[in-house]
């Protein structure tokens, strides 16, 4: 049995600790989160003991450590993992700040067969499949593609000043998984964001709002979409247009049940959010880390992905502001 720690007791915690106990392989041994009311209820539904940092990484009996504490704590965290020779299963973006996160890379990258950044969605079925037949030439070589991420509602205020705002937060997934589906680094940039329906969110100084244009090399193209209110739904598809035709990868729904009649037709709702829709996700993520730390693979996404995907969105909010192409 595979013991690891966790960082981090909150919404995204209890995901993943959830998805420890059912993997089979790995025990929640240890919870470190400074709300110990939040520590303990974890620990008293998943068996494991509540701890400091240092005792946790101090324990020779600990493979792992699970990092899903608040964003501005991934990096340090992930470092004293690190230092402590242990596996890191480290929750999206690594930091923040570029420059803190590429002066990490000394360290960072020596632990990277062990590192494993968290960019959820590539672990999804759906978008795996879409992977497999852009990869198999089904549609011939590819050209563009055309990403959708647009949220139900807007977050609490409160998460939206501390978030880094929506490039960093939300874009950043789609960022990621552009550059998967590319198989290129983009090298331009080019975005446009607002706050159309949120005044608040404006002047929190942040964007409800986002559109980003990214070119390679070779003239590939990727137009992502975001929107922190969609007002229908979480949305998430993915098209990709190639030489041969196109595939795409559409929202998922509640049920398949669809209802007919005079006033036409009418499907039920899309999965309600991230948690929802990208469950099959975070199992299949957990699997592989579980799989890193018996030595069987090596992390599918590691720091360079994860510097890159933050490079990507500090260009967006550049591009964003000075409403210019930013030249990565």
């Amino acid at each position: 049995m595979l013991n690891v720690v966790q960082f981090g007791a909150g919404r995204i915690g209890h995901i993943h600790a959830a998805n420890i106990a059912a993997e089979g392989r790995m025990r929640l041994a240890r919870v470190v989160d400074p709300m110990t009311e939040s520590a303990l209820s974890m620990a008293a539904l998943y068996g494991g003991q509540v701890s400091d940092i240092g005792e946790a990484l101090a324990d020779p009996q600990i493979a792992g450590v699970i990092i899903a504490s608040p964003t501005a704590m991934h990096l340090d965290h992930a470092i004293a993992a690190a230092r402590a020779g242990k596996a890191i299963f480290c929750e999206k973006p690594l930091d923040l700040d570029l420059d803190r996160v590429r002066v990490a890379g000394c360290e960072l990258r020596d632990a990277a067969a062990r590192l494993f950044l968290a960019f959820n969605r590539r672990f999804d079925p759906n978008f795996s499949e879409l992977k497999r037949r852009l990869i198999s030439g089904a549609v011939g070589n590819l050209e563009t593609i055309h990403i959708i991420s647009h949220d139900p509602a807007p977050p609490p205020l409160s998460y939206v000043r501390s978030s880094g705002g929506i490039f960093k937060d939300m874009s950043i997934h789609d960022l990621d998984m552009a550059r998967w589906l590319l198989e290129e680094e983009p090298i331009e940039v080019f975005a446009s964001a607002a706050a159309l329906f949120d005044p608040a969110i404006g002047e929190a100084g942040d964007f409800d709002t986002a559109k980003i244009i990214l070119r390679t090399a070779s003239g590939k193209m990727c137009f992502i979409s975001n929107s922190r209110r969609s007002g229908y739904g979480y949305d998430q598809r993915i098209e990709a247009f190639g030489s041969r035709g196109m595939v795409c990868a559409r929202n998922v729904v509640e049920t398949t049940v669809e209802q007919w009649g005079e006033q036409g037709i009418s499907a039920d709702r899309f999965q309600n959010f991230f948690l929802e829709r990208y469950a099959s996700a975070y199992r299949a993520e957990m699997s592989h880390f579980a799989d890193i730390m018996e030595g069987k693979v090596r992390p599918l996404i590691g720091y360079a992905d994860g510097l890159r995907a933050l490079e990507l969105a500090v260009a967006a909010y550049e591009s964003a502001t000075t409403r210019r192409i930013v030249q990565i």
